[in-house]
């Protein structure tokens, strides 16, 4: 593993593991969407859902479809043309890395039995979900609810994926250390394709 692959890892890896709640429980050939795919916790949560045997759907911008089927995704969506909440398709487990739609929403998206769990969004559907998510959870069989809340949790299972070539952190720029704020800047810009590393 590369000094640039080892700082790309261990962070989004996490959260892409956590997002899962319980990786054991995901079987082959279940449907798997991923929202914000083609990020860095999603470019991520692809590769170790693809894996473990699921059948991949990623969600993102019309910029990151190709590097999204790279990586193995089985179906790509851009979200500026489609709204996976509208499109009558049911999969067994979401994973929300952007939260632009109302879990509500995106509940009836779930096969029964399937998970809903958010990674990241505005602090107005995180409060929501921490809020509203277990109450409606108790109603049903879906399951909703946030992740992400252990530390590095999970980095364990993506080394093993690493040494067995399953999963690789995809990095879309690097740049050192004096040119900081422009890494921001690119990253603001909402084009990245994965993870973005500091050199020194």
């Amino acid at each position: 593993m590369s000094f640039e692959q080892a700082a790309a890892l261990p962070h989004a890896a996490a959260l892409a593991v956590q997002g899962f709640r319980d990786t054991s429980a995901i079987k082959p050939g279940q449907k798997i969407l991923i929202n914000g795919a083609g990020g860095g916790a999603g470019s991520f949560a692809v590769q170790i859902t693809k894996a473990l045997g699921a059948e991949v759907t990623g969600v993102d911008s019309t910029v990151k479809l190709d590097s999204m089927s790279q990586n193995g995704a089985d179906h790509v969506m851009d979200y500026t043309k489609e709204e996976f909440t509208e499109n009558g398709e049911r999969y067994d487990l979401i994973q929300d890395n952007a939260a632009h739609h109302s879990f509500f929403h995106c509940r009836r998206s779930l096969n029964p039995g399937g998970i809903y769990a958010m990674l990241g969004g505005p602090n107005s559907r995180i409060f929501q979900m921490m809020f509203l998510g277990p109450l409606t959870s108790l109603f049903g069989s879906k399951k909703i609810g946030t992740s992400g809340g252990n530390p590095n949790s999970g980095t364990d299972l993506v080394c093993e994926f690493f040494e067995a070539g399953k999963v690789k952190p995809i990095i879309d720029q690097t740049y050192p250390l004096a040119e900081t704020a422009e890494a921001f800047r690119y990253f603001m810009a909402g084009h990245v394709k994965g993870k973005i590393v500091i050199t020194m």
